[in-house]
C-alpha cells in the first residue's frame, strides 16, 4: 500500500511538471516568450486532460477534446483573472480578439486547445505509463496474416 502511494504521487507530480514544461514550450514556440505562471497553468491543464482521458475513456475523441477545451479555457480564465486582473501581471490580453471574455479567454484559443488535446491525450498516456512503470512501453508488432 505504501509503495502504491509513492507511485501515485510520483505520477501526479511528474505529470504536473511535464505539463508545465510542455505548456511553456508551446508558449515560447507560439509567442516567443512565456511567464512562470504559465508553468502552473500548464501543469494543472495537463492533469485535467489526463483526468478527462482516464475517467471518460468510453466517450468518443470529439467529446473528450471538447471537454478538454472547456477545462483548459476554465483554467486559463480563472488564472487570467488572478494573474492579470487581480495581481496586474499582464501575462496575456485577448481583449483584441473577437468573442473574448474579459480579455482572459477567447473562442479562437478555446478551439485551438481542443485541437491540441488530440495530441495531449496520447502524450499524457505515454508519460503516465513511463512514470508509473519506469520504462517505455512499446506497442506489440502487428501479426502478419
Amino acid at each position: 500500500m505504501k509503495n502504491h502511494f509513492w507511485t501515485k504521487l510520483r505520477c501526479q507530480v511528474g505529470i504536473f511538471l511535464i505539463g508545465g514544461a510542455l505548456y511553456n514550450l508551446i508558449e515560447i514556440l507560439w509567442r516567443g516568450y512565456t511567464h512562470w505562471s504559465m508553468f502552473i497553468v500548464g501543469g494543472l491543464c495537463f492533469q485535467l486532460i489526463g483526468y478527462i482521458q482516464t475517467a471518460l475513456v468510453k466517450w468518443g475523441l470529439f467529446r473528450r477534446c471538447l471537454l478538454c477545451s472547456a477545462a483548459v479555457t476554465a483554467v486559463e480564465f480563472f488564472s487570467g483573472c488572478l494573474f492579470n486582473l487581480k495581481l496586474h501581471m499582464n501575462v496575456w490580453d485577448y481583449s483584441g480578439f473577437p468573442l473574448n471574455i474579459m480579455g482572459q479567454v477567447c473562442l479562437l484559443y478555446s478551439v485551438l486547445w481542443g485541437l491540441l488535446s488530440i495530441v495531449a491525450i496520447p502524450l499524457y498516456r505515454f508519460f503516465f505509463s513511463w512514470l508509473e512503470t519506469g520504462r517505455i512501453r512499446r506497442r506489440p508488432a502487428k501479426e502478419q496474416g
